[in-house]
C-alpha cells in the first residue's frame, strides 16, 4: 500500500478549497472515501445538497455553530466556538485513530493557527495521528515557516491579475 502524504493549499489566491474538493472526487472515482472538516467557513458547501448526494464516499463535516466572521464574534461567542472547533479537531483525529477515509481535508484549518486558535504543535500532534496511507490536505491563506515543514508537498495560490470591467 503506498504512503499517503500532507499536503498545503496556502496562499491569497481564490481556489484552494475546491482544489482540495476536486483531489476529493478524484480519490472517490479511485473507490476511497474523503471527510472534509471545515473550519471558521460559513454554513455554504457543509449544507449543501448536491455535496450531500455525494455520500458515503465525500462526508463534510461543520462544528461551528455561527455564520459571523470569527474575528467579529464577542469574547464570549469566540469561547464557545473555539470549543466547537477543538470538537472538530477531535473529530479529526478519531477519523484519523479509526482510519475511516483515505483522504482527510481540514479546510481553512491554517487560519486556526494564523489566528492563535491552536498553536503549530497541536496542529503537528495532530498531523502526528495520521495513519500511514492516509492523505490529508490542509487549507488557508496563512502558511508560516514552522506549519510548511509540516507538508510533504506546499501550493501556493495566488491572484496574479484581476480583472475589472
Amino acid at each position: 500500500m503506498e504512503n499517503g502524504r500532507i499536503y498545503i493549499y496556502s496562499g491569497d489566491g481564490h481556489g484552494k478549497s475546491p482544489a482540495a474538493l476536486g483531489k476529493a472526487l478524484q480519490k472517490a472515482c479511485e473507490g476511497g472515501n474523503v471527510v472534509i472538516i471545515c473550519f471558521l467557513k460559513k454554513r455554504g458547501i457543509s449544507e449543501s445538497e448536491f455535496v450531500r448526494r455525494l455520500e458515503p464516499e465525500i462526508k463534510i463535516f461543520r462544528f461551528e455553530k455561527s455564520d459571523a466572521d470569527f474575528i467579529q464574534l464577542s469574547e464570549e461567542d469566540k469561547k464557545e466556538e473555539i470549543a466547537n472547533i477543538k470538537n472538530g479537531l477531535n473529530f479529526a483525529k478519531k477519523v484519523m485513530n479509526t482510519g475511516e477515509c483515505s483522504l482527510l481535508i481540514l479546510d481553512e484549518v491554517l487560519e486556526l493557527v494564523d489566528n492563535e486558535i491552536i498553536s503549530v504543535d497541536e496542529l503537528e500532534k495532530l498531523l502526528l495521528c495520521k495513519p500511514e496511507e492516509m492523505d490529508i490536505i490542509m487549507t488557508g491563506v496563512a502558511l508560516n515557516k514552522e506549519v510548511y515543514r509540516l507538508a510533504d508537498e506546499v501550493t501556493k495560490v495566488e491572484t496574479v491579475h484581476t480583472f475589472i470591467g
